[in-house]
């Protein structure tokens, strides 16, 4: 899973925090476990962290991070899949949740398995290239592979991850052959990317920030639209026609079967951080921006992502091996 830039947590006005909230239906009555399914430090920690921060504020109990690593976060998430629904136990997580089963063939469904409870951010993906790169745009880079078919890599944290996957849906959509290279993590692939070993790289703008900033890596293109503000110009895919939307999410989830009342209350406490301007702010230091939803939207809005995500890796192969 791509890594997000530490950016720390002081500019998000904690002092500011609502007084807690008076337990309702007796919860939360312990302290709130939130797993994160990866490794600490990682994109996941940068959403979870904060926010836990603010709804431990909100309802007066704590909200303890637990980083549950492992199978490509099929570990952490299984856990809370098979957790009791008393919303004691959460998952932050990534959109790598929407086509884990398809990946790796687990034995949990999200759309069957978990609830959904806010929708947190989303970071749009940038194509990266070196800045003396022949490829100006995502116009140049299909051009040339329709003159040498599966000749122009690109290279990814590993297979089957997010960035895997949203890869080749370009390819799917553009028409093309771009080659994976997949790396253990995201820093060797950028490396490789900067050495020119690599043609491109789809990745998060807080993934390449140092490159981007050291002038070793230049954007071509967004992936998607709502960029975070004070990032490089360029285009994005779609104006360059094609018709392809790729970037990460994160959203907080817990095991099927929630109770109503603290789902909707959760639900409502993470939109009310999203829209404090401070903590969009770190978002955007993050390169991601808030996206406020109801659970019903978020519910829906994972179902149309599992089944695109499910059709890409079956249409690609894609494997975590």
């Amino acid at each position: 899973m791509t890594g997000i830039g530490r950016r720390g947590l002081a500019g998000l006005g904690l002092a500011t925090l609502a007084r807690p909230a008076l337990a309702q239906d007796g919860w939360p009555s312990r302290p709130v476990r939130i797993i994160v399914p990866f490794t600490p430090g990682g994109s996941n920690d940068a959403m979870a962290r904060p926010l836990s921060e603010r709804l431990q504020a909100r309802f007066g109990q704590p909200f303890v991070i637990e980083n549950r690593p492992g199978a490509g976060s099929a570990v952490g998430v299984g856990m809370v899949a098979q957790a009791a629904p008393d919303a004691h136990t959460l998952l932050v997580t990534t959109s790598s949740v929407a086509a884990i089963g398809a990946v790796q063939g687990t034995s949990f469904d999200p759309t069957k398995d978990l609830d959904t409870v806010a929708f947190i951010a989303k970071a749009p993906l940038v194509v990266l290239v070196k800045p003396d790169s022949r490829f100006r745009s995502i116009k140049d880079i299909v051009a040339a592979d329709k003159a040498r078919p599966g000749t122009l890599t690109y290279a990814t944290s590993g297979p089957g991850s997010t960035t895997h996957i949203m890869t080749e849906l370009f390819n799917l959509r553009a028409g093309t052959q771009l080659v994976h290279v997949p790396y253990r993590g995201t820093a060797p692939a950028l490396t490789d990317v900067v050495a020119g070993r690599v043609d491109m790289m789809f990745t998060t703008i807080a993934s390449g920030a140092g490159q981007i900033r050291g002038n070793l890596l230049r954007i071509i293109a967004y992936c998607d639209d709502g960029r975070p503000e004070g990032t490089p110009d360029a285009p994005t895919v779609k104006q360059e026609g094609i018709d392809y939307t790729g970037n990460i999410w994160w959203g907080l989830f817990g095991p099927r079967g929630l109770p109503a009342g603290p789902r909707e209350r959760l639900n409502a406490a993470v939109n009310d951080v999203l829209r404090d301007p401070a903590f969009a702010r770190y978002l955007a230091n993050e390169g991601a921006v808030p996206a406020p939803m109801t659970t019903a939207q978020f519910d829906g809005f994972v179902r149309q992502e599992h089944t695109l995500l499910r059709e890409v890796v079956a249409a690609a192969k894609i494997r975590a091996d």
